[in-house]
């Protein structure tokens, strides 16, 4: 493979400039989700016993019905639940499907831009295959962030539903529960709106990446015929 030219001039231009700006965004969508947990807690009141507290914690991958509350309510309010308590709901597909997407946009933006710093020349030389190669992908990272910021953000509308639940077999005043605790999911909500950022990103990116196809590109001036 020839020797790199390396130029910082594409990095000043839309072409570079936005795929550094897609590697940006893909962190923290990413970062966002994938670091996420929290915890629900609820204050029980019991005729005849002392009152307690149970919390249950979730994270990524969002597989709520795991998460179990704890101290195990079997043993409090006088039996009143038989069994462990969970949330509700397997979310987890769409936040590693979400993390994925993020994940391989930011390899990719990465590779496309050393691509346009160190080797424009041939990327522009290729006869047109480069860059027809590179739309094509561009094109399939914004439908990938169309799915998957959709998806993940019809989840996360289910999740804070899971966590909003009541506990069950709760009948006052025998039994009586009052949410004490919740844990804000603001950073969750920035998690979506980073993944429509890069949708945003990703579809003004097929523009530029389009005019250096040889379908934006003027034809070549004809050869003069000889008199």
């Amino acid at each position: 493979m020839a020797a790199p030219r390396w130029d910082l001039g594409p990095a000043r231009e839309p072409l570079g400039l936005i795929r550094a700006l897609q590697g940006f965004f893909s962190i923290f969508a990413f970062a966002t989700l994938g670091g996420f947990q929290g915890s629900v807690s609820f204050r029980l009141s019991c005729a005849g016993s002392p009152n307690a507290s149970v919390s249950a914690a979730f994270a990524y991958p969002f597989r709520m019905n795991v998460a179990t509350f704890a101290p195990s309510l079997t043993t409090l309010c006088n039996r009143t639940w038989a069994a462990d308590v969970h949330l509700v709901g397997d979310f987890s597909s769409s936040a590693r499907f979400f993390v994925l997407v993020a994940v391989s946009s930011l390899l990719y933006s990465l590779g496309a831009l050393l691509l346009y710093l160190g080797y424009l020349h041939r990327y522009r030389g290729a006869g047109g295959k480069l860059p027809l190669a590179d739309l094509v992908a561009t094109a399939a990272f914004s439908f990938l962030w169309l799915v998957a910021s959709s998806a993940w953000a019809k989840a996360l509308v289910d999740v804070k539903a899971s966590v909003a639940a009541p506990l069950p077999s709760c009948h006052p005043p025998a039994v009586t529960c009052t949410r004490s605790a919740t844990t804000p999911m603001g950073a969750l909500n920035v998690s979506v709106a980073f993944g429509f950022l890069n949708l945003i990103l990703w579809l003004g990116s097929c523009w530029f990446v389009f005019k250096e196809t040889n379908f934006h590109r003027p034809p070549a001036p004809g050869t003069p015929s000889a008199m």
